[in-house]
């Protein structure tokens, strides 16, 4: 079973965590600060984070930022704050997901199913080419071995932004909307899904594309969705 690290310097709110997790079979590392999550997730195995964006020493949104650049594991960020731009932010430095407080363990419970389920069963049931090897132009996503690369260099994506990525370039030349999109790859009816999804394709163009800008693979079709170009 995964290994779940929980992040809050509130320490009723990650020992109810916790007990929720745990009974779901999970087993939990515990953190009560930035810096503390950091040094965990470099001596352990840890397979999904949640943390809460104010706390001392390092906050949530420092933190991430630091971890996502050595690390793609999931990560839920936690917070009292509701409003989207809080949110937005949250994905801005590479959240997968979001959840305010006060919330509903059984859904927090949910939401880290799913993310789990993405991270370890990436394009589990998707249709081979070349053994799961989807190529355009210079982009190349190996979904046996989770490679994504670009005229041979390795990109480093989230879980979710290679489960956007999977879905465009398996559907080259497909328009998606941006339901579609979402309804995919978070499996939850899309509700004020646009600033979600956009943010997600923005980090994926800054990745893969030399002028994000003036994209060669990841193309918007104004008025209807996004697509992976034929090239």
């Amino acid at each position: 079973m995964a290994d779940i690290l929980v992040c809050d310097d509130d320490k009723d709110i990650v020992e109810a965590i916790d007990i929720y997790l745990t009974q779901e079979g999970y087993h939990i590392l515990k953190a009560y600060d930035g810096e503390a999550a950091i040094k965990i997730l470099r001596g352990n195995h840890v397979d999904l984070l949640i943390i809460d964006v104010m706390m001392p020493k390092l906050d949530g949104i420092r933190a991430t930022l630091k971890i996502r650049e050595e690390n793609p594991l999931p990560i839920i960020i936690l917070s009292a704050k509701s409003e989207d731009a809080d949110k937005i932010l949250g994905l801005n430095v590479g959240a997968d997901d979001y959840v305010t407080k006060p919330f509903n363990p059984l859904e927090l419970v949910a939401r880290v199913k799913s993310q789990l389920r993405r991270y370890t069963q990436l394009g589990a049931a998707a249709p081979k080419e070349n053994g799961r090897v989807y190529k355009t132009g210079g982009l190349c996503v190996d979904d046996d071995l989770k490679e994504v690369r670009v005229d041979g260099d390795p990109v480093k994506l989230t879980p979710i932004e290679y489960n956007i990525l999977l879905l465009l370039v398996k559907n080259k030349g497909r328009v998606f909307s941006i339901n579609q999109i979402y309804e995919s790859i978070w499996n939850e009816q899309a509700v004020a899904a646009d600033n979600t999804v956009a943010v997600h394709i923005r980090h994926i163009r800054e990745k893969i594309e030399i002028n994000p800008k003036e994209p060669r693979y990841l193309k918007v079709v104004w008025g209807l969705g996004y697509k992976v170009e034929k090239i």
